[in-house]
């Protein structure tokens, strides 16, 4: 696949879906590796014979399509690059520039005397609105794109002085940003690049999508959540924060409550809610946001040992859903287990600390384990080498050696 490292997941993920109908969406963080992906299905197209003029490859942010902003003029260029019966392939990169591209890719997604394989990729949910997918409703497939997971970092950085445990405090201090494997390994150059990273998102994905005006409230209150990841957050909390930062006690909840949805829709944060085990149901206060890369989180707050349960924290978060989990913070009565995570039938509760060697810690970590009483698996995660075997049914993994396991 030339230079660029396979992301094989996603790549079998998008060819199970090849020639049916369904629109193929890929969502996920900018830089994320989104565009990258559509570069290596094209190669995989190319590769399989499908002649390069059947292939329409068109990113929206290139200026060459910076007059295409509204969905006739995106919907003529395309027919008009349609000119025989048989199937294309439509890669349009980065579509929610175009004004109600959905009306566009719906019509050419059904018409009968053509015959279009489509995939779109964009940075933001609101790529997938509610009006949206009303309209494409059944006819697209969501395939959602997070940042690398450590085995894939290592197969793009290799590092070669590097030992494993040296890799994986690189990956917690640089993050999981597919672009800062091409660059010098310097803290000053991986972090501008993710200050640029996170500047782009907050520019073109929250300004933009919540028009406002006050950018040192919204920088205020990203910097707050993302320091903070990991933490329980509530409107109340940030709220305060705010006022202590003397900014004006009348920001409304409901204006912060709207940045952290466009923070979310950003893929910036990742919102974790609580869910009570014992009645069954999510519950919808004191929610934990994880951002969603480790390193964009450091080059803005610089990176301390002390910070680093919430990091690992954070990256077994991400882990989880890369694995195909939904993931809640488990409540039993009055305890609580850092992951509780689902799967069709599957359930599995985890908790992550960054050693056991202290005695009251372990206790701790195995009491809200300990307090559930049904028979799912428990594990509790931790950087130490030595083990003891399971206790009362509960597993102890390393953190390193859960990432890099084999998984279906």
């Amino acid at each position: 696949m030339g230079n660029m490292i396979g992301r094989e997941q996603y790549i079998k993920n998008l060819l199970s879906y090849k020639d049916n109908k369904l629109i193929k969406v890929i969502t996920g963080l900018r830089r994320c590796g989104k565009s990258t992906l559509l570069q290596l299905f094209k190669e995989y197209l190319l590769q399989n014979n499908v002649p390069i003029d059947h292939i329409i490859d068109i990113n929206f942010e290139l200026m060459t399509f910076d007059d295409i902003r509204e969905y006739k003029l995106f919907y003529k260029l395309i027919r008009d690059k349609l000119t025989d019966k048989k199937k294309y392939y439509l890669l349009l990169d980065e579509i929610q520039q175009v004004e109600h591209w959905e009306k566009a890719v719906n019509s050419l997604n059904v018409e009968t005397d053509i015959d279009v394989d489509i995939y779109i990729t964009g940075s933001n949910a609101h790529l997938l609105s509610s009006d949206i997918s009303t309209l494409l409703s059944g006819r697209y497939v969501e395939i959602k794109m997070l940042t690398l997971s450590f085995k894939e970092f290592l197969q793009f950085n290799h590092l070669p002085e590097f030992s494993l445990e040296e890799k994986f405090n690189q990956y917690l201090k640089y993050g999981s940003m597919p672009g800062v494997a091409t660059l010098p390994q310097n803290d000053n150059t991986i972090y501008q690049f993710l200050l640029g990273v996170y500047n782009s998102v907050i520019v073109k994905d929250i300004v933009a999508r919540t028009g406002s005006k006050d950018t040192d409230l919204l920088e205020k209150l990203v910097r707050y959540v993302i320091t903070n990841t990991g933490n329980i957050i509530s409107s109340n909390k940030i709220s305060g924060f705010l006022t202590a930062q003397g900014r004006d006690v009348s920001v409304k909840s409901t204006t912060i409550a709207s940045y952290l949805d466009a923070l979310e829709k950003a893929y910036i944060v990742y919102k974790l809610d609580r869910y009570d085990i014992k009645g069954k149901e999510q519950l919808k206060t004191l929610s934990k946001y994880y951002v969603s890369d480790t390193g964009i989180r450091n080059a803005l707050m610089g990176y301390a040992d002390s910070d680093i349960g919430r990091v690992l924290e954070t990256v077994i978060y991400f882990e989880l859903l890369r694995r195909g989990y939904q993931v809640y913070i488990g409540k039993w009565y009055n305890s609580e287990v850092d992951f509780f995570a689902v799967r069709q039938d599957i359930k599995k509760y985890y908790q992550v600390t960054l050693s056991l060697m202290d005695e009251s810690v372990k206790e701790r970590e195995l009491a809200s384990l300990k307090a559930i009483p049904d028979n799912y698996e428990k594990t509790v995660l931790s950087m130490d080498k030595t083990y003891a075997s399971d206790h009362e049914g509960i597993c102890f993994k390393n953190i390193i050696d859960f990432l890099l396991e084999e998984t279906r």
